[in-house]
């Protein structure tokens, strides 16, 4: 993984806030928001059994596509909880050095 991979994340997390802070129709990202924290963790149970599926069945690039969408549906579930990648970062790292 290089810088600029994990950059992205940092980057896709201020595309996600823009889109909750500024909804327009055409926004899946407003419409999920709109549908309420519920829906949004069902979403996100449901990207990490198709990874888990995916996995089992051995198609690596249904398990990049299935990831790609778990990731994203994760980082939405973060802003709607008021929380960020940056603090699930600095968790592993407290488990990490303890």
């Amino acid at each position: 993984m290089t810088i600029s991979d994990i950059a992205f994340f940092s980057e896709l997390e201020d595309i996600i806030r823009e889109r909750i802070d500024n909804p327009t129709d055409e926004s899946y990202t407003a419409s999920l928001m709109r549908s309420g924290s519920k829906r949004i963790a069902q979403k996100l149970g449901e990207e990490g059994v198709e990874v888990a599926l995916a996995a089992a069945a051995g198609d690596q690039n249904e398990v990049i596509d299935e990831a790609a969408d778990l990731m994203y549906h994760l980082i939405v579930l973060l802003a709607d909880q008021n929380l960020n990648l940056g603090v699930i970062a600095k968790r592993l790292q407290t488990r990490h050095s303890g």
